[in-house]
């Protein structure tokens, strides 16, 4: 932390909102600031947005509908993505998610960026957070310029590892409650040379379990892991497959020696795989490696305690909050932390699932004009679990980037904002909030459906 009174450094920008990371919950965010009117800058240490989307190689978001019934329950900028993929023709859509072109994704976001009015900064990496009287009032950064200082009235952290917050001496907990351990880290990897029909025809075990245990008992592979996590494949690239598989445990990605580390053995992991799949699967004898990403992929960290803390008991009993800001619905999604797998503490839902993310878990205890948004937000271990894959991340910087920019309007703290306003704010965005809202769209569906039909 940098206390205002010690700043020796040059302040070479000041904006109204700045959003630190450009991933999921950082473009949600920063979308979301620069529409509502304020002067909006994103620091990103790539040279993209998208965070693990992009950067990370993950071709596959989701989770767009209800568990079990496909009913719509996310609106606002994750439904603009996928609608934007789709017409852009770099990828397909159906009611659970995107399956899509990591390099597609990269131009659309940088279009949305534009079309916003929101400034970029990639190449660009937090150092440390700015703080007077209790409140964040800039970020200092590294890049090629040196160090310098951004100075913002509101930020908004979406480094996936709560960095700002850590750095503003906010209380924290990381991993699971015995003793602090996270979920393993996946590098993902892109083969080509892929025949899907026939690889996807002989694919009746999701897991492909038989594959691997063979593999192992033939020497063919070290026991990393045992069951596939995903195989990310779009018709636009049809012989081209995103594989989420590797799985490196015990690493804190707060340490760069950690996420080098996981990266080198990751790395080789894909190599096997390709190995593997050559020799056991159909469709696969010639497939090549294609890329690797620029960084591997985390799922825990740091979660930065707010003014509430979601439970598992929240998400399990679906609890219905007057805050709430956006839906979540996936299962609660934790690979196994001491070895390969799924870890016990897996938690898969009845059809109908979801449940509400307040926007209490976004406000950091402790300071004032600070907002998370993503995987560092306020809740726990296996909360995290379901919360923290990409939809309601950028659900999250939506309300985040939204009630940023609405303080401001109103002269008042983030912590401060009347939430009715924000939720207000949010549906004329499009973002769905209750059950009136998923049924409009449903009823809007079927109209146009109808329509359509008419007209054939």
């Amino acid at each position: 932390m940098i206390l205002d009174g010690n700043i020796n450094l040059e302040v070479f920008r000041e904006v109204d909102v700045l959003v630190i990371g450009g991933g999921p919950a950082g473009v949600g965010a920063t979308l979301a600031a620069a529409r509502s009117g304020a002067v909006t800058l994103v620091v990103e240490q790539f040279n993209c947005l998208g965070g693990v989307a992009t950067a990370g190689g993950h071709g596959h978001i989701s989770k767009y509908d209800e568990s079990g019934t496909g009913r719509r329950i996310v609106g606002g900028i994750a439904d603009e993505i996928g609608e934007r993929v789709v017409n852009g023709g770099f990828g397909i859509r159906n009611s659970h998610g995107i399956w899509f072109e990591v390099e597609g994704l990269k131009l659309l976001l940088e279009q949305m960026a534009e079309e916003s009015g929101a400034e970029l900064l990639y190449h660009t990496f937090f150092s440390d957070t700015v703080v007077k009287d209790g409140c964040v009032v800039g970020a200092v950064v590294q890049n090629k310029n040196g160090r310098q200082i951004i100075s913002a009235k509101r930020i908004v952290d979406c480094t996936g590892d709560g960095d700002v917050a850590f750095h503003a001496g906010c209380p924290y907990e990381v991993g699971r409650s015995s003793d602090g351990k996270c979920q393993p880290v996946t590098l993902m990897f892109t083969i080509g040379g892929v025949d899907w029909e026939k690889a996807s025809a002989w694919r009746t075990d999701y897991k492909m379990t038989q594959i691997w245990e063979e593999a192992q008992r033939n020497g063919d592979m070290r026991p990393f892991q045992k069951i596939i996590m995903g195989w990310w494949w779009t018709p636009t690239r049809p012989d081209q497959v995103g594989v989420n598989f590797t799985h490196v445990i015990y690493i804190d990605s707060t340490k760069a020696e950690d996420l080098t580390k996981a990266t080198v053995e990751a790395r080789k992991q894909a190599y096997e795989t390709i190995e593997v799949y050559r020799k056991y699967v159909p469709g696969m004898e010639q497939c090549y490696m294609v890329s690797t990403p620029n960084t591997i992929g985390i799922r825990e960290s740091r979660r930065i305690m707010g003014d509430y803390v979601l439970t598992e008991d929240d998400v399990k009993a679906q609890r219905k909050f007057a805050d709430n800001v956006c839906y979540g619905s996936f299962f609660v999604d934790i690979h196994c932390i001491d070895g390969p797998g799924m870890d016990p503490t897996v938690w898969n839902p009845p059809n109908g699932f979801k449940y509400h993310i307040p926007y209490r878990i976004l406000v950091p205890q402790g300071i004032d004009n600070l907002l998370t948004a993503g995987r560092c937000v306020s809740c726990t271990h296996v909360a995290l679990g379901s919360i923290r894959v990409m939809v309601p991340c950028i659900g999250m910087g939506e309300a985040a980037g939204t009630a940023a920019a609405l303080s401001l309007r109103e002269g008042i703290t983030p912590r401060q904002i009347d939430v009715g306003v924000l939720q207000r704010q949010l549906r004329k965005q499009g973002a769905i909030l209750s059950e009136d809202d998923i049924d409009k769209v449903e009823r809007k569906n079927k109209a146009s459906n109808k329509e359509l039909k008419a007209t054939q």
